[in-house]
């Protein structure tokens, strides 16, 4: 059997790894459908009524739409931007009829205008404190989560890869140098160096990725500087050696196709971490700001609510972000079974 597909068969075997990879896809599709998808396509799903706030979940209200001119970018730039306006103005009603309609939780009865309409619009998780749509924030955190995973694995990989390279197929005094760098690093608490990162570059949503990939090279390269010290002494390596090869050459095309195994697996755990470290940091207010739809942010609005009846607002964050971490755990746990030569 092809290689590639015997390990394709092993990895649909472990049912728990093939599950996580089925939410993770259903994710990305979330992610990159973005607003096209959600129930509310402004950007960062921040469509606020403030008196439809804290309604529970299957919450259905008259909404009172009247026409208004938006410009309205294309398709790529509502996505880079997270949303796009929408061509219509709308209120909550509690009822209506000929002469007027009366606004929700209101008494006085106010003139319909001529171009409007009245729609049901239903919130299938209800409202959060601001009155925005529950489930559309929750899809919207779901592409922060994965860019930020997304971008900090692949700076992680940048780095960690070249530096692992490096100390391990030359050895010597690079070698020592670092892993001089690689021990201090890894020295310094995670959670710490993100905060003095992200304190230094300022707090937003982009500083989150350049913190969070800069404190996970070190893992990167410790399995790549491994993985080269024993390759390079595999016969193939000394007969590209002996046919005059350059060292660049060997790295590229010899060795690293042969350590990509053990790195695709440290990298499903650093996307877990990262998705982890970036709640915790937009928990405490120095990752990405409000109003991104966050989970972590999203948990830090609704927490002082845990004891109340609607705790759901600040519980189903926080399972996203079980779910999703879970996910990237035991899809890396599958390829570490897939990938192994030995079983």
């Amino acid at each position: 059997m092809n290689p590639r597909k015997e390990k394709w068969q092993r990895f649909k075997q472990n049912r728990p790894a093939l599950a996580g990879a089925v939410f993770i896809i259903m994710m990305i599709v979330v992610a990159i459908g973005g607003p096209f998808l959600r129930p509310d396509p402004t950007p960062d799903a921040n469509s606020q009524e403030l008196s439809i706030s804290r309604q529970k979940p299957g919450f259905t209200v008259t909404m009172l739409r009247t026409p208004q001119t938006v410009d309205n970018p294309g398709i790529f730039t509502s996505l880079w931007e997270g949303g796009y306006a929408r061509d219509y103005a709308q209120r909550p009603v509690s009822e209506y009829n000929a002469q007027g309609f009366t606004p929700f939780n209101e008494e006085q009865v106010q003139t319909i205008p001529t171009d409007a309409e009245f729609v049901e619009e239903t919130f299938l998780l209800g409202t959060d404190k601001y009155g925005r749509d529950l489930l559309s924030r929750l899809m919207a955190g779901t592409s922060i989560s994965l860019s930020v995973g997304f971008i900090a694995v692949l700076i992680s990989l940048l780095i960690g890869v070249l530096l692992g390279a490096l100390a391990g197929y030359f050895g010597g005094r690079i070698d020592a140098l670092i892993s001089w760098l690689i021990n201090v690093i890894w020295s310094i608490p995670t959670l710490l160096m993100v905060i003095a990162i992200t304190l230094a570059f300022g707090k937003g949503f982009w500083q989150v990725f350049i913190a969070v990939g800069l404190t996970m090279w070190v893992e990167v390269a410790r399995i790549v500087r491994g993985q080269f010290l024993s390759i390079r002494e595999k016969e193939y390596v000394e007969a590209a050696r002996a046919l005059g090869y350059g060292h660049w050459r060997i790295i590229r095309k010899h060795i690293l196709p042969n350590a990509w195994g053990p790195v695709i697996v440290i990298s499903a755990a650093n996307f877990a971490s990262a998705i982890l470290i970036e709640a915790g940091l937009s928990f405490l207010g120095i990752g990405a700001q409000i109003p991104t739809p966050s989970w972590g942010n999203m948990i830090k609005e609704h927490y002082s609510m845990i004891t109340t009846d609607l705790a759901y607002l600040a519980i189903l964050p926080g399972v996203m972000i079980m779910l999703l971490v879970l996910s990237f755990m035991m899809v890396g746990n599958g390829l570490r079974d897939a990938l192994d030569v030995r079983s």
